[in-house]
């Protein structure tokens, strides 16, 4: 004669074995390695580059637009100063000359009536060069104040502009030499 057992179980007591089985499985992953809030550190992180991203990219176009600007100043800034002639020079039959006295007015005046009026946090130092006396050069060194690259101690960006002007002459076409 063998033994038989067997157990009664109540109405509705499969339910909260499985639901205890589930708890159960449930601890064990969460012991194993919580992964909850690591997307809230990758999302931190991930704004945190894309912010500094958009101020490089915001900034270095702002540098690149100074730079536009401080390159047409510095040629406009030189042909005001190549009108600056030697006329009792030139009246006197000893060819074109400049004025250099007058050229270097003439470029500062320029440069601080026509400088860019959209961009004003651009400050502007121009160097007037006469490399002979027919060739006039003005070189600007100006500073680009940032707006989002300061957040992380990069104030400035420097900013260089060139223009050269050459006194030329002819009747019907340009004479160089």
């Amino acid at each position: 004669m063998s033994l038989r057992t067997t157990r009664t179980i109540r109405p509705g007591a499969e339910g909260t074995a499985v639901r205890r089985t589930v708890r159960r499985a449930v601890g064990r992953l969460r012991r194993r390695g919580d992964d909850r809030g690591a997307v809230s550190v990758f999302v931190a992180i991930t704004a945190a580059a894309l912010v500094i991203l958009l101020g490089i990219v915001l900034d270095l176009g702002g540098r690149l637009r100074a730079m536009e600007q401080t390159d047409a100043l510095a040629q406009e800034a030189a042909r005001a100063a190549g009108q600056q002639l030697d006329q009792r020079a030139l009246l006197e039959g000893r060819g074109y000359r400049v004025l250099q006295a007058e050229a270097e007015a003439a470029a500062d005046s320029y440069l601080q009536t026509y400088r860019p009026k959209d961009l004003p946090d651009l400050h502007l130092t121009a160097h007037v060069e006469f490399p002979d006396a027919r060739t006039v050069t003005v070189r600007i060194e100006s500073q680009y104040d940032t707006k989002l690259l300061s957040l992380i101690n990069i104030d400035t960006l420097a900013v260089h502009g060139t223009g050269k002007a050459v006194l030329v002459h002819g009747v019907t076409e340009a004479e160089n030499g």
